[in-house]
This record gives C-alpha cells, sequence and structure tokens, in this order.
C-alpha cells in the first residue's frame, strides 16, 4: 500500500465499523458520496471486493473480514511504533508534527508551538494544515501527533482521540486607525452599521459573534466574510472594515497590521483544544505546549479538565 492508501483503508475500517457508509460518513464528517469512492479506490488497488451488498445494508466479504484484521493490526502496530520511536537514537531531532485546524489564527498557532523549540532537545516542527475532518483521518492513523483546533472533538466522530483545552479569551475589535477612532466611542453600540469582516459561517466564532451582537441588538453591515483569518486581517489593514481577534494577541495585531483596537469583550470567547490519541500527553513537545498555553498563554482563564470521547 502506497501514499494516501493508509486514508483508505481508515475509511474502510470506519465503514466496517459503523456497519456502513451513510452511518460512516456522519461519523467522519465526509459525505457519502466520499466514502464510497474511497472505498472504490482502495477495493482497486487490492483488486478485490471488500463488501457485498446484504439488503440496505454492506456486509463483509471473506476478503473484507481478511482486510479487516489486518486493519486493526495495522492501526494497533502504528501506535506502537510511535510510542517505541519516543526512544530514538540521540543526535536524531525530536519530530513533532502537528495539524492546524485552517481557522486557528496564524499567531495563536505559532505562540502555542513556540515553547516546543525551546526543549533541552533539539526539535523539529512539521506543520499542516487543513479541515478538522482531514486532521482527524491523519492523527488516526498516526501521521500527526497532534491536532490545535478551536473546537473540540465531538462524541459523535469516531476517533479514538481526547480533548486537551488549552485556554481560551476574549476577542478585540480592530480597525486602522481613522475607522478605530469614529467607532470607539460608545463600543459595542458604535458596532451598529459599521463595515465589519466576519470569520465564515460554520465556524465557532462567528455563531458566537452573531449570538451576541443580536443580544445587543447591533446590526454591523457585513462587507466580508472569510474562512482564512490571515486574508481577514488583510482587508482590515487595508481600510476595508472592522474585524476581531483573540485578545491574547492584541500587541501583536496591532503591531504587525499597524491597526488600533476599538475595544474588546469576553462574552464572546474563543477556545483551543490539544487533540492528540493519548489520554495523558507524553510526547515533550506536546506537554511544552500544553504547559505553556495553560500557564502563561491563557494564564487566567484557561481551563484544566481533560475530556475523553
Amino acid at each position: 500500500m502506497r501514499g494516501n492508501s493508509y486514508n483508505h483503508l481508515y475509511y474502510f475500517w470506519t465503514v466496517a465499523r459503523e456497519g456502513g457508509v451513510v452511518r460512516a460518513a456522519e461519523a467522519l464528517h465526509l459525505t457519502p458520496q466520499t466514502i464510497s469512492s474511497q472505498l472504490k479506490v482502495l477495493e482497486d488497488s487490492l483488486g478485490v471486493q471488500l463488501f457485498a451488498r446484504s439488503g440496505r445494508k454492506l456486509a463483509l466479504t471473506d476478503a473484507g473480514r481478511l482486510a479487516l484484521s489486518f486493519a486493526e493490526e495495522i492501526f494497533r502496530l502504528g501506535t506502537e511504533m510511535s510510542e517505541a520511536l519516543k526512544g530514538r537514537p540521540s543526535g536524531r531531532p525530536l519530530q513533532l508534527s502537528v495539524g492546524i485546524v485552517d481557522v486557528v489564527p496564524k499567531l495563536i498557532a505559532y505562540r502555542l508551538l513556540e515553547p516546543a523549540l525551546h526543549l533541552d532537545e533539539p526539535v523539529r516542527i512539521l506543520c499542516r494544515e487543513g479541515k478538522l475532518d482531514t486532521l482527524l483521518a491523519d492523527i488516526a492513523v498516526h501521521k500527526l501527533d497532534m491536532v490545535l483546533a478551536d473546537t473540540p472533538l465531538g462524541s459523535t466522530v469516531n476517533v479514538r482521540a481526547f480533548n486537551h483545552p488549552l485556554g481560551e479569551c476574549g476577542i478585540t475589535f480592530f480597525a486602522v486607525p481613522p475607522l478605530a477612532a469614529r467607532y470607539r466611542e460608545g463600543f459595542p453600540g458604535s458596532l451598529q452599521d459599521a463595515p465589519m469582516l466576519v470569520p465564515a459561517e460554520g465556524t465557532a466564532l462567528r455563531g458566537a459573534l452573531m449570538y451576541w451582537l443580536d443580544r445587543l441588538g447591533i446590526r454591523p453591515h457585513i462587507v466580508g466574510e472569510f474562512e482564512d483569518r490571515a486574508l481577514m486581517q488583510a482587508f482590515g489593514q487595508s481600510g476595508v472594515g472592522v474585524f476581531m481577534s483573540p485578545s491574547v494577541i492584541d500587541a501583536e495585531i496591532s503591531q504587525q497590521h499597524g491597526v488600533e483596537a476599538i475595544g474588546s469583550t469576553t462574552d464572546v470567547r474563543e477556545r483551543y483544544y490539544a487533540i492528540t490519541t493519548e489520554r495523558r500527553l507524553r510526547h515533550p513537545g506536546v506537554v511544552a505546549v500544553s504547559q505553556t498555553a495553560r500557564l502563561d498563554l491563557f494564564a487566567d482563564t484557561a481551563e484544566t479538565s481533560v475530556a475523553q470521547v
């Protein structure tokens, strides 16, 4: 098996465990069409049929049952290999492979990961950005040590992993100096009809932001919606509108983008999590990220509990 075949094998494993494509798609946050196409790719690469239809359900073929036993063993060995490699030969840098959900601000990701660079041993950080479902598929097959996310792993996701809360903070509204001066007085009521740049629909911050504004009876003029926070900040830096950012990086945002704070609120909070396959953190880099986040970056508001899913 080569390339993405391990992901295909994970999709097959999930379908077998869930008992069907639809339930597997729901568990993986993918479409049934995507799961079906990936199964077809795996069957073509193996040259066998893994499932046969039994009424409205899928049943494993003899080849499918054999493949499932190997899949279980592969994922078990992957876990053991990951743990064994912690005792790698001396002189080689410690590798920390991190998946970063694309809605997590780049500055937050840097501030969270930066402590891992100051361990006593050399560290090499490998970062991959993407959607949560894609990154979860990678962590399930041990391609990643940790996923940084703005939402916890839900109980319906069929990935054996654990949420490690890193902390939370309020948000600050920013704009170029002329706009900031115009909307600072009377905040937050001053945001009525203000040109505003907001996160895309479906993100955790967008829902919390709009609920807060609606509760206050404030209707800003939304001029842009963004999946990429860096792009939203670039538009804000150009004077297109007001944008928001986690309050723990206020100084960096002002300095990097030449903008000024209008006001802040703790009624809208951003939360960050490290998702790992370990209930108790062991990787030195992940431990450094977790401890520094709670004791420094989010010292005032960090949550300390760990929730299993």
